[in-house]
């Protein structure tokens, strides 16, 4: 009875379907999962409207990065409209197993800007945990977005303080990107989202996001 409760559907926001085990992961110090991303990610392509963002769903850069064969990946990728996109965001995982929903144990996040020409990892982990798995999704996609963009991996990014925030992290830092990209600030290398993050990706402001999301999940509930 317990396990069909926590299955039970609370919301469906556009396409993502929030049940009450997710509920549970928000109001505790846990790992965030693939549907809570998923459904920020979501929310923030609500907020940021534009045809040049795209916030990539974690099922998604998981394929991408997973993918066997490059026909399947063409297939997959090519709908995305990457080449046109000039702010694309991936969260990674690190999970490897294919057969194993909801895997891997850390999270991080893949930024690219057409302006710059980069795509930019940002991992919370002291040890950079990630960097292989940013890097495998930046060789997949790199040829799409027709840029030749370089791979950097930031080592001024924000980092976590315990071992289980590196998804609210993502969320996080994400939406600081997003804000920065709608933003008036000059858009170069040496002017690109990094002060932003530093100043606003706090581990008050992480620790506090879990309840704003939370708070965002029941008032849409409550709609």
């Amino acid at each position: 009875m317990e396990k069909e409760k926590a299955n039970d559907k609370i919301l469906s926001y556009n396409d993502v379907v929030l049940r009450r085990s997710d509920l549970d992961i928000l109001s505790g110090p846990y790992f965030l999962n693939d549907r809570i991303i998923e459904f920020y990610f979501s929310y923030l392509t609500s907020c940021y409207t534009s045809e040049d963002i795209l916030l990539v769903p974690p099922s998604i850069a998981f394929w991408i990065k997973e993918c066997p064969d490059s026909a399947s990946l063409k297939d997959f990728v090519e709908p995305l409209h990457m080449s046109t996109r000039k702010l694309i965001i991936f969260p990674i995982n690190d999970n490897e197993d294919v057969t194993r929903a909801e895997g891997g144990s850390h999270w991080s996040l893949l930024a690219f800007e057409r302006q710059t020409n980069a795509f930019v990892h940002h991992d919370s982990s002291q040890a950079g945990f990630n960097n292989a798995d940013a890097e495998r999704v930046y060789k997949a996609v790199v040829s799409y977005t027709a840029s030749g963009a370089t791979y950097v991996d930031c080592p001024s990014s924000p980092k976590q303080v315990n071992g289980y925030d590196c998804g609210l992290y993502v969320t996080a830092i994400s939406r600081s990107i997003c804000a920065w990209y709608v933003s008036e600030a000059p858009k170069d290398m040496q002017n690109l989202w990094f002060s932003t993050i530093k100043e606003q990706v706090t581990p008050l402001l992480v620790s506090n996001m879990r309840r704003e999301i939370l708070d965002l999940v029941r008032s849409l509930m409550a709609k």
